[in-house]
């Protein structure tokens, strides 16, 4: 029995995706090979290329004017790519929302002046600084910022509007909201969240911005090289790839990111609402920022927080531990997670908080 997996990542499936994975890895499409053994150079593998790359321009609404890449190496190495390929006058802007956020501005530190332009450590990451007070650097080579905090359960309502370059790491919201392409410079995206296994990380960049890299940059971090190369330099992450493809499909089926935003506005304000009523368990988020794909709880005891994970995996609710950073639990409600799940956690909480007086 498949169990409600409110895992971070990598994290729950469609399970018709799943489903339509599993006949294909004996057979694709009539091949009489697996999906996971053909060559990345061969027609059938650069059909699904073609239409992962076409659905998700489709689906966000991207223009010629942008590439779009599938890459290895996860979101945590574009922390280094970015500064890599982008950071063109030796400084840039970086806004610190939560630990990855942290990180990219640890890493763009190694490659030239990585600025804290604005940063929410001072109340634990429990809100979103506000972009209209900050003072951006003139001569910054891009702004750098992560778009839905993870661990933190934080996301920016409000964009910033940067006198240069824009870059989001959007690893845990890419394609559960609508979003304007045309405000970034650049979007990158690990996919084990919202869109495949991990292994295929997107990249969105603004073709302008390409062959800017720096005389070191190593080669398959190269957008330009990466973009030429329709993302086929060298053997890309190919089953991951696929399954980003079938996901596509499924959100276009289901109505696009539009339809998806409102399902995962509805799922979130159901769980916001029972905790904001809750007696036991409480959130720390700023409400004008609460994510509505990670939602971060505790009951105030440690104690208490060990039982309630160990009594909600026995009854089907799993990986919800919250991150070490932050403690209590996280429900993550990533696009997959099908409504009935939210209002399974939710049952579980009345019943756990009524057993907890």
């Amino acid at each position: 029995m498949r169990v409600y997996n409110f895992s971070a990542g990598p994290s729950t499936l469609p399970e018709e995706v799943l489903k339509e994975a599993q006949r294909d890895l004996l057979d694709f499409n009539g091949t009489g090979m697996s999906i996971t053994e053909m060559s990345h150079r061969s027609k059938p593998f650069q059909a699904v290329n073609d239409e992962a790359n076409a659905l998700l321009r489709e689906l966000m609404g991207i223009s010629d004017d942008y590439a779009v890449l599938f890459v290895q190496g996860g979101a945590s190495q574009q922390f280094a790519a970015v500064p890599l390929n982008l950071m063109t006058t030796g400084k840039a802007d970086y806004i610190v929302t939560g630990n990855f956020a942290g990180k990219a501005q640890q890493e763009g530190a190694k490659f030239g002046e990585a600025k804290i332009v604005a940063s929410s450590k001072d109340k634990n990451f429990t809100y979103i600084p506000d972009v209209d007070a900050i003072q951006f650097s003139s001569d910054a080579s891009y702004v750098h910022i992560t778009s839905n905090n993870t661990i933190f359960g934080t996301r920016y309502v409000n964009l910033p509007k940067t006198p240069s370059p824009l870059v989001a790491d959007m690893s845990s919201n890419i394609l559960s909201e609508e979003v304007d392409v045309n405000k970034f410079g650049l979007i990158y995206a690990g996919a084990q969240k919202n869109i495949a296994p991990a292994g295929v990380t997107i990249v969105i960049v603004r073709k302008d911005l390409l062959g800017k890299q720096s005389a070191t940059c190593p080669t398959m971090l190269s957008y330009e090289i990466q973009a030429k190369n329709d993302s086929l330099y060298n053997t890309p992450p190919c089953f991951s790839i696929y399954i980003s493809m079938l996901v596509f499909r499924w959100l276009k089926a289901f109505g696009g990111v539009k339809a998806m935003q409102a399902q995962n506005e509805y799922k979130a304000g159901l769980l916001y609402d029972f905790i904001d009523n809750s007696k036991l368990f409480k959130n720390y988020v700023e409400v004008k920022d609460r994510s509505i794909m990670n939602v971060p709880f505790v009951t105030g005891s440690e104690e208490l927080d060990a039982k309630f994970i160990k009594e909600a995996t026995s009854a089907g609710l799993a990986s919800l531990k919250g991150h070490k950073l932050v403690g209590g639990m996280r429900a993550s409600i990533y696009n997959a997670m099908p409504v009935e799940g939210v209002k399974a956690l939710i049952e579980f909480m009345k019943k756990f908080e009524l057993e907890n007086k």
